[in-house]
């Protein structure tokens, strides 16, 4: 690492705020284990790169048991979200990145969920990861989920402290892969 500090991005689809609210606990969480972290929507042209950070994280809501399709972000809008963020999901915007774009293919997936299939196996979270995993990237971890109220939300209570605890651990386990490979 040439820099000071390890830094870390985090780009994450949010239609009802509830996917925005845990990326930025994981910012603070990444900042307590003493990363540069910001966080950024993938409508923004900064999601895309280039930028030098050490990992990628990426979040996303889960709609039907996957990533988000420009339908299911239509029926979001539908119900109260707002327009310019249903123009690109984290669906579209994997295929536009790659480790080159980032200076590494260390990366680390979350989801949020409704609450009642807290448990499915099948969410946002598993397909981005195999996703990215095609496109040259390594999870440090599993995805994990962050749970939601309902369709709109809010999070359930204690889910941004898990998150920013979450963001702590994930950084840790960056620290430690970087640290092996040097």
């Amino acid at each position: 690492m040439s820099r000071d500090y390890p830094s870390a991005l985090v780009v994450y689809e949010s239609l009802f705020d509830n996917t925005a609210r845990v990326a930025r606990a994981i910012v603070r969480g990444l900042r307590a284990a003493g990363f540069e972290a910001h966080s950024v929507p993938v409508t923004s042209v900064a999601s895309t790169g280039p930028v030098d950070v050490d990992l990628l994280l990426l979040g996303a809501p889960t709609h039907a048991f996957s990533l988000s399709r420009p339908g299911s972000r239509a029926d979001a809008v539908r119900q109260g979200a707002p327009p310019d963020r249903a123009k690109v999901g984290a669906r579209e915007w994997i295929p536009l990145i790659g480790p080159d774009r980032f200076g590494t293919s260390l990366a680390a997936v979350f989801d949020t969920r409704a609450a009642k299939v807290r448990r499915w196996p099948l969410a946002a979270g598993t397909t981005a990861a195999r996703l990215l995993h095609r496109r040259g990237f390594r999870l440090i971890r599993k995805p994990v989920a962050f749970l939601v109220d309902g369709t709109k939300g809010p999070l359930l209570s204690g889910e941004e402290e898990r998150a920013e605890r979450w963001g702590q651990m994930i950084g840790a386990a960056c620290l430690a892969e970087i640290d092996r490979a040097a």
